[in-house]
């Protein structure tokens, strides 16, 4: 499966790249693909040393203004020319997209795919890892967008939370 992950290219505290970690490491192990933002930095970089490590494939989408931060070592590392590209391509090579802890690049990438799963023109599984109950705040959002008739489909056909790792890849089996 080609794994699409949304997150940030921040360094960040154990709480935070450990689950990132664990998730990279499973996702290697299940003999997956890793299609990220192509970056070494932060946890993306993190993300992409876990996947090989464990025996996954890279397949980076960079754009062209952070080429410098392409990660070396990455199966495919594809040049996009601005950032709607870049999501565009992402999205493309997506069996499913995960998203992980991340600021405000990583809520530009999760919005647009929903919006898209809410027109029907994406269709494949979109999870949110709630590490450490950071996206409380979102779904809570977003359940509220849903109760009150904002959503045009149910919140569950757009995307679900776990609270680790394995329940993301149990979702995505599911």
């Amino acid at each position: 499966m080609n794994i699409c992950v949304f997150c940030s290219a921040y360094s960040l505290d154990d709480r935070y790249s450990a689950p990132a970690a664990e998730f990279a490491r499973l996702l290697g192990e299940g003999g997956h693909t890793l299609v990220w933002g192509g970056s070494d930095a932060g946890l993306m970089g993190l993300l992409a040393d876990g996947v090989k490590a464990a025996g996954g494939k890279l397949v980076g989408i960079l754009v062209e203004m952070l080429r410098h931060k392409g990660y070396v070592g990455a199966d495919e590392l594809v040049v996009a020319r601005d950032l709607a590209e870049r999501k565009a391509e992402l999205v493309s090579r997506a069996d499913a997209i995960v998203v992980l802890v991340g600021g405000m690049g990583t809520m530009d990438e999760f919005t647009e795919v929903l919006e898209l799963k809410k027109h029907g023109m994406f269709e494949k599984p979109v999870v949110v890892l709630d590490t450490e109950g950071f996206y409380t705040g979102l779904r809570t959002q977003l359940e509220r967008m849903d109760a009150e008739g904002f959503l045009p489909r149910p919140l569950a056909d757009l995307v679900t939370f776990a609270d680790t790792p394995a329940e993301v890849f149990a979702q995505l089996k599911a």
